[in-house]
């Protein structure tokens, strides 16, 4: 299949240009400056930007990842990737061992497809002050061992796992982890400073949501805010929907991270593009009301209803950043966490026909994956 997509608005993280791309096999083939050469569908000046890149997110259309229910995990792709979002990782929640080794055998087999970029283990090992949304009689003390098996039941597609660090046996399991090319995240901790830093010296490389499920920044204790914000090697997720975060704070941890460690992520759940409603995250129930999710007993916030093109959208209009920066914090940023940006991420010849073709409003109009158009202009 060729495609050309002409009179367009290229957004790449150096900047924006008025241009074309031509599309061959599902892949970029020239991305051009001024006047296509040849024919080609005229977008009138609208933006192309890369597929957005979601390393946190539980699901949506009806359909929880926690579950393994394979034709719901396909619904909630199909949501997300009419919203922009071309590349998404399973994100599980606290479960027993034998649910998530089951839910992770399931999703194995939607990663092989291609369809989801890989399992995030989130709990059960993280720390029951700082829980959250999940249910804390199930969570356990990490374990090497314990962990190995739940990689081996994902067959080579676990891709990341959260971990609070002050558990026992936490900081050999970061270790573990990260030998075995599974990323390891901290979050859901209640964690100081100090404890931070030696998960982050153990082999984390990812902040799990940045500010929820942690101890507040604090100017004599910084806690694990500061430490995950200051060190280089961490990558901070950051949920921009107005909810979980406040728009000041967002600002404070882009500023400090910017664009090259900072990955928006949506932390959606099975209520994401229904409404409001009764629901479930894993085995806990979830009310939906006015389009925030909160446990049903205790008010947690239990995830969200946010797609990308929101975080996109939000981003530039609510947050300040340019279009380039907020395509490297929804696409490019993500795809490093992964290790797919010499394959996705960005605009250039070579990588995946992963794009999304926006609006002067930032409105999705159309979404290629592979060239493949799911939504047409």
């Amino acid at each position: 299949m060729s495609l050309t997509l002409a009179d367009a608005r290229i957004v790449t993280p150096e900047g924006v240009h008025e241009g074309w791309l031509t599309i061959e096999d599902g892949r970029i083939t020239h991305v051009g400056h001024g006047a296509a050469p040849g024919p080609g569908l005229r977008l009138g000046g609208r933006h192309v930007v890369p597929g957005f890149v979601d390393v946190h997110n539980h699901g949506g259309a009806g359909g929880s990842f926690p579950t393994g229910e394979q034709d719901k995990a396909r619904e909630a792709v199909a949501l997300h990737r009419r919203h922009g979002t071309t590349t998404t990782m399973a994100s599980l929640v606290t479960d027993t061992i034998d649910g998530l080794t089951r839910a992770a055998a399931a999703l194995a087999e939607l990663c092989e497809e291609g369809l989801l970029a890989g399992v995030h283990f989130e709990g059960p090992y993280i720390a029951k002050a700082r829980c959250g949304a999940h249910d804390p009689t199930l969570l356990r003390e990490p374990s090497p061992q314990e962990f190995a098996g739940l990689v081996k039941a994902a067959r080579g597609h676990a891709r990341m796992v959260t971990i609070a660090p002050e558990l026992p046996g936490a900081l050999d399991t970061i270790r573990m982890a990260a030998g075995e090319g599974v990323i390891a995240a901290i979050g859901h901790s209640d964690a100081d400073y100090e404890q931070t830093i030696a998960g982050i010296d153990a082999g984390a490389t990812v902040a799990t949501h940045l500010y929820n499920a942690m101890p507040p920044l604090g100017h004599r204790a910084p806690g694990p805010v500061a430490a995950l914000l200051d060190d280089e090697r961490v990558t901070v997720e950051l949920i921009n929907d107005g909810v979980h975060v406040h728009a000041a704070m967002l600002r404070l941890a882009y500023e400090v991270a910017g664009p090259g460690r900072t990955a928006l992520v949506t932390d959606a759940m099975s209520a994401t593009g229904l409404g409001d409603g009764d629901y479930v995250l894993g085995p806990m129930r979830v009310h939906v009301r006015d389009g925030v999710a909160r446990l049903a007993e205790g008010g947690s916030i239990a995830g969200s209803t946010l797609t990308m093109d929101v975080a996109f959208r939000r981003a530039v209009q609510e947050l300040g950043m340019s279009l380039p920066d907020a395509v490297q914090v929804t696409s490019l940023t993500p795809a490093r966490v992964l290790g797919l940006a010499d394959r996705i991420g960005s605009i250039a010849v070579g990588k995946a026909a992963d794009l999304v073709v926006l609006s002067d409003s930032l409105q999705v109009d159309g979404v290629l994956k592979d060239g493949v158009w799911i939504t047409e202009p």
